[in-house]
Parts: structure tokens; C-alpha cells; sequence
């Protein structure tokens, strides 16, 4: 079977009681991809990496990097690790008009309809349709939803765009499925306030569906409406720069068992970052089967990084020899460059000068690819190689890594703890969406 072949099996089993499930990995960072294709490849199973609408467009996104240059990119990465890129399926988030909102609709959704095109001839298969922001003259209160049957009338004529673009350019290649629906909250919304997030209501996820199948059928769209398989909503979860708002079953009951009453649909659920292993469980076990993991993983890869820089100035730094000094170069640029973090780090100096490093949203992750932070990480791994990590220190700041080096799982090899401390976030949701091999 083909990727998306085995991704339909995945949810067709999981509406059939089988608790299966799949993990999306939301993130171009090299190593995480490579932590992530080396899960896959351990677990013999397929792997879904995703972007998103503003970090890869059609004019290269915030990465510089547009649809087919995300594409050649993952699957180099696959080929230096051995990953069968048959395995790969890749897909595209909240594509629609969401990086183009300040422009009145007829100019945002005509770069949305490009963006749509640059996906489907790129090679994405599962395309997630998402028109439920407001626009520079789009009528209404901007307090609530944008109305349906707009959102839903725009998601049919992106996904007529899509449908005539893999006609015309991959036609021998397995036609797209969509996902719908937004768990975006509202402008204005008082969720940061609240000691839990609300579960959309099953009536909303029900009219997202109904609203959005009219919409299709008179698009002339009723067998691309087949391929429609899953809805993103809010069951609950989130988190903040230091809270994780956990997954409350009882509270997602009706949501979840409201999903069965739809042919083939399953739900997708954003922000599942830093969830309990139980949490996620119960959330592939409930239907919620598609979960999107991004800040996280670039989270744990950076405490992996700072551990091993502390174990690096442990090591060196009494014997004179000169260190990366990574965590310090790390904020020292983003203190330069606060484009990525500002905005979303309130607080006095102090504060911010913590979220920087620790926070759950981890804004960290755009600046990797900075050189000098570039130059940091390979000074660290290049002392860390030349004077080999002691086991003692290891053990210290990184004890999973000690003990997968002494069940002999991994190398005592720097480049290997940093995948090995990585693939721990992974290897949970690999567990939860029973994709693992125990």
C-alpha cells in the first residue's frame, strides 16, 4: 500500500474500535525530522510530517523555503538515514488564506489558491483546508467565528484548486484527502485566563461537517467529499509558556462519541504538545487519532542540547579549554533578533529572559538555523567528540541517554544522545498511536 493508502487503513481502524492512530510531526528542524525518520524506520510504519501555510508558501515562507524545496528537503534527510521515502506522507496545514489576512478576500484567496497549487503539484497528499480567518473586508464581528457557510464556501473552491491541479500534473499519483475545520479560538477569546480550554461543542463539530458537505456538493465536488476524512477540533487541550492544559476524557465524551455518527471521519487535534502518555492514549482511543506535535519536539531537542552544554562546561571549561558557550550565544541572538519571540513573551526583563530559554512555546526554534547559533551546536558537538562524555556526567543530566548507552540502544557518540534525547518525545506519541514496536 502507499503512504496514504496506509494513513486511510490507520483511520479506518481506529473508527473500528483498533485504538490506532497517527502522529504528525509539524517541524523543518533537521534533527528532529532525522529523530523522527529514524522512529518510523525503527517501527516500521509510516511517518507524516506537515507544514504549515506560513512557514512554507509559495514565496518561501519563513523558512525560504517553498513547497517543492520543503519536499527535495525531507526527502533528503530520509535518504541520509536510510528512510524509505515510500513511507513519507506529507501534508499541508491550515493552507488557505491565513498569512494574507490584512488583504481584502479577492487578493488573500487568490494567493491562497496558489498556495494550494504549489502543495498539490509539490506532492502533498493530505491537505488541510482552512478559510476561517477573517479578511481586510469581510463583513461581520470580529469577536465571533467567521460565518460557516463563508469558510465553508472558500474550503470548497481551495479544494477545487487542488483537485485540478493533481489532475493536471500528478495524475498517476493517489488523489489528495482534506481535513477540515479550525480549532483556532476567537479574537478576543479569554482561554489564557481560564483554568481549562473548552471542548468544541459535538453541535459546532457537527455543523462544520454538514455546513461544509452542502458546500462541497454544490461545488460539484461530491467524490472529493469522500476523500474528506478527518475535522480538527478542540478536545481540551493546550498549553501555554508554563501550562499544560491536560486531556480531560470525561470532558470530550459527547465530542468523541458524536464523531461516529459521520462514514469514515475522525478527528485531528492540534497543540497535543506535552500531554501525559496516558493523555494521548485516550485521545487516539476517543477518535481524536491524527495528533499534531510541534513545539515539543524542537523542546526536547533543545534540552538536549543545553544538557549536554552544561556537561560540556563541566568537563572543559576546569581544564581551560574553550566552550561553545551554545546557551549563551542562543539568547544573545535572540535578544538581538526579537521578531520571533516579542510579541509572544510578556513580561519584564527577567521573565522574558526565562521564556527565552524555558518556555513551552519554545519560539527558540526559529532561530537554529542562525550561523552563529549553527556554529555554537558544532563547536559543542565537535569538543564533545574529542573528549567523550563520562558516564558519570551523563548519568547526571541525562539518565535516559546513560541508560540506552548501557543497554548497548545507543553509542556514547554526542550526535547519537542528541537523536536518541529527541526520538524520546516521539517515541511516547509512537506508543500512544499504537505505532510502535514494543
Amino acid at each position: 500500500m502507499s503512504a496514504i493508502e496506509k494513513f486511510v487503513q490507520i483511520l479506518q481502524d481506529n473508527r473500528a474500535g483498533k485504538a490506532t492512530g497517527i502522529y504528525s510531526i509539524c517541524s523543518a528542524q533537521e534533527t528532529v525530522l532525522q529523530a523522527s525518520m529514524l522512529q518510523a524506520k525503527k517501527d516500521g510504519s509510516i511517518l507524516l510530517i506537515e507544514s504549515t501555510s506560513n512557514q512554507v508558501d509559495q514565496f518561501g515562507g519563513y523558512t525560504g523555503m517553498k513547497p517543492a524545496d520543503f519536499v527535495a528537503y525531507v526527502r533528503g534527510i530520509a535518504a541520509s538515514v536510510g528512510f524509505d521515502a515510500q513511507n513519507l506522507l506529507l501534508g499541508g496545514d491550515h493552507l488557505g488564506p491565513n498569512a494574507w489576512q490584512k488583504e481584502p478576500a479577492a487578493s488573500a484567496m487568490a494567493k491562497a489558491h496558489d498556495l494550494i497549487r504549489e502543495y498539490v503539484k509539490a506532492g502533498y497528499q493530505k491537505i488541510h483546508l482552512d478559510a476561517s480567518m477573517f479578511l481586510a473586508d469581510d463583513q461581520g464581528d470580529r469577536h465571533k467565528a467567521l460565518a460557516n457557510e463563508i469558510v465553508a464556501e472558500r474550503a470548497a473552491a481551495l479544494c477545487k484548486t487542488a483537485e485540478e491541479t493533481h489532475a493536471k500534473y500528478c495524475a498517476g499519483q493517489p488523489k489528495p484527502v482534506y481535513i477540515i475545520g479550525t480549532e483556532v479560538p476567537i479574537p478576543g477569546g479569554a482561554q489564557e485566563a481560564e483554568e481549562t480550554v473548552t471542548p468544541t461543542s459535538p453541535a459546532d463539530a457537527v455543523q462544520t461537517i454538514e455546513v461544509t458537505r452542502a458546500a462541497f456538493e454544490k461545488a460539484g465536488l461530491t467524490e472529493a467529499w469522500n476523500r474528506v476524512c478527518g475535522v480538527v477540533v478542540q478536545p481540551g487541550v493546550e498549553f501555554g509558556d508554563d501550562q499544560v492544559f491536560h486531556y480531560q476524557r470525561s470532558k470530550a465524551r459527547g465530542l468523541s462519541e458524536k464523531i461516529m455518527q459521520f462514514d469514515r471521519f475522525v478527528y485531528e487535534a492540534h497543540s497535543t504538545d506535552y500531554q501525559s502518555e496516558t493523555g494521548l492514549t485516550q485521545l487516539v482511543e476517543d477518535h481524536f487519532c491524527i495528533l499534531k506535535v510541534g513545539p515539543w519536539v524542537t523542546f526536547g531537542y533543545r534540552e538536549a542540547l543545553f544538557a549536554l552544554a552544561q556537561i560540556e562546561e563541566e568537563l572543559l571549561a576546569p581544564k581551560g579549554l574553550q566552550t561553545s558557550r551554545l546557551r549563551e550565544v542562543i539568547d544573545a541572538v535572540m535578544v538581538e533578533d526579537t521578531k520571533y519571540w516579542a510579541k509572544y513573551y510578556p513580561g519584564n526583563a527577567t521573565e522574558q529572559a526565562y521564556k527565552r530559554k524555558y518556555s513551552f512555546s519554545d519560539r527558540s526554534r526559529y532561530y537554529w538555523p542562525n550561523p552563529r547559533i549553527t556554529a555554537a551546536k558544532a563547536q559543542l558537538v565537535a569538543n564533545l567528540k574529542a573528549h567523550p562524555v563520562p558516564l558519570s556526567l551523563l548519568s547526571q543530566y541525562m539518565p535516559g541517554q546513560y541508560r540506552a548507552v548501557s543497554e548497548g540502544l545507543i553509542r556514547n557518540d554526542v550526535e547519537e544522545i542528541i537523536i536518541h534525547r529527541t526520538q524520546d518525545v516521539i517515541s511516547l506519541y509512537a506508543r500512544a498511536c499504537n505505532m510502535a514496536r514494543r
